[in-house]
């Protein structure tokens, strides 16, 4: 497992994102997680998935063992709340969610499961 992280951004919540990745993704996969602010969010949706919104998480994977996912904190700290979770633990979620899909996963009772599962494992709250 190969994980950079980068930031656009002041500051970002600090979490063990490669054992996260690697517990989802394999041993095998070259990861880069950027953490971006909105306005790039925003241009990065709209670019490459013709979406005006500002996303919180963004996945694109490359290949079959490498992919990007870039993550909003301004809008992960706006949403926490609905989701139970601290904007800490609420990243967290953003991030397996992200690596969820650059498995091939789509949205559903499976995602859901899934992301409850790795969420409970990596104590995010």
């Amino acid at each position: 497992m190969s994980l950079s992280i980068t930031s656009t951004v002041k500051s970002y919540p600090r979490h063990q994102y490669d054992l996260i990745a690697q517990s989802i993704l394999g041993k095998r996969y070259d990861l880069s997680l950027v953490f971006i602010g909105r306005t790039r969010a925003t241009t990065l949706n709209r670019e490459y998935r013709n979406k005006t919104y500002s996303p919180n998480v963004l996945s694109f994977p490359l290949d079959t063992h490498t992919g990007e996912i870039f993550i909003c904190p301004q809008i992960a700290l706006r949403e926490a709340s609905k989701y139970n979770l601290t904007p800490s633990g609420y990243v967290g979620f953003l991030f397996i969610h992200g690596c969820l899909h650059l498995k091939g996963l789509m949205h559903g009772d499976t995602m859901d499961k899934l992301e409850a599962k790795w969420v409970k494992h990596f104590a995010l709250t």
